[in-house]
């Protein structure tokens, strides 16, 4: 089934990711789908939902990880393809 929309969120540490992920589930209505640890203490938590809801979460949840810690990336990706499940986190 394809989803709407892709939203990604890395941050350095635990604790801005678990901010940011809280923050961006509280702001619009997306289904966290998973983390995925990349070394060096990046870490990437991946959300789905329609796209307004995924762009909504993904700035508060960004703005939250930068209030606590370090922020490394943000991105939105509007009905992303297929084959993306396969690298992204718990798809």
């Amino acid at each position: 089934m394809a989803i709407s929309a892709l939203g990604l969120i890395e941050t350095r540490g635990m604790i801005p990711l678990v901010e940011a992920a809280d923050v961006a589930l509280k702001a619009a209505n997306v289904t966290l789908t998973g983390t995925r640890m990349a070394g060096s203490g990046l870490i990437t938590v991946a959300m789905t939902g329609d796209v307004a809801a995924v762009r909504a979460a993904t700035e508060a949840g960004a703005a939250a990880a930068a209030r606590v810690g370090e922020l490394v990336s943000v991105e939105v990706l509007s009905r992303p393809h297929e084959e993306l499940a396969k690298v992204t986190p718990g798809r």
